[in-house]
């Protein structure tokens, strides 16, 4: 691959790459570091890149292999606080915009609690929006393996949401028959 072909086919991946690091490390600087690093191994492989069916989804498992290595140094991982932000959804209401954010901030706490692979499917196929083939190839999974990662995930964070509304719900009956 000449550097023409690698500027038009490999560097506009970055709109890929960066948020996908970026929601895996955590930290903006990490983030740019790793598409920087992918890069260069890209870079550095050029001549190979030719022979790879799907370069997006081969540079997206490297990405998160890349990251997955980072975040095995620092022996913590966590997600962006947005990143189940659903744009267009805020309106003017200060109420509203509050307990979307409470209810943002429970997703993301439950999701973070999920097993390292259903939270990197979750993330893939409900947040980044891959389609299933997709993200086969970029966690080297079968797809019954993701079929069931993914039911299992979105399982545990509807018990968990139920649990959390639900108890609130008893809790505030609690109290409203205790005023009465």
């Amino acid at each position: 691959m000449k550097a023409q072909e690698f500027q038009h086919k490999v560097l506009p991946l970055h709109r890929k790459i960066y948020p996908f690091a970026f929601r895996i490390l955590q930290n903006k600087e990490e983030a740019e570091d790793t598409v920087q690093e992918i890069f260069v191994k890209l870079w550095n492989m050029r001549y190979e890149l030719n022979g790879i069916r799907n370069l997006e989804a081969f540079t997206m498992s490297m990405t998160r292999n890349f990251c997955l290595d980072r975040l095995k140094k620092r022996k913590t991982m966590s997600f962006d606080d947005g990143m189940m932000r659903n744009q267009g959804v805020w309106d003017d209401n200060p109420a509203k915009q509050t307990e979307l954010k409470d209810a943002v901030n429970l997703v993301r706490r439950i999701i973070n609690e999920l097993p390292e692979q259903q939270r990197m499917i979750i993330q893939l196929r409900d947040i980044e929006g891959y389609t299933n083939d997709e993200i086969t190839t970029i966690l080297d999974i079968s797809h019954n393996n993701l079929r069931v990662n993914l039911s299992r995930a979105r399982q545990k964070i509807r018990e968990n949401l139920l649990k959390t509304y639900n108890y609130g719900q008893e809790e505030n009956r609690g109290s409203f028959t205790k005023v009465l």
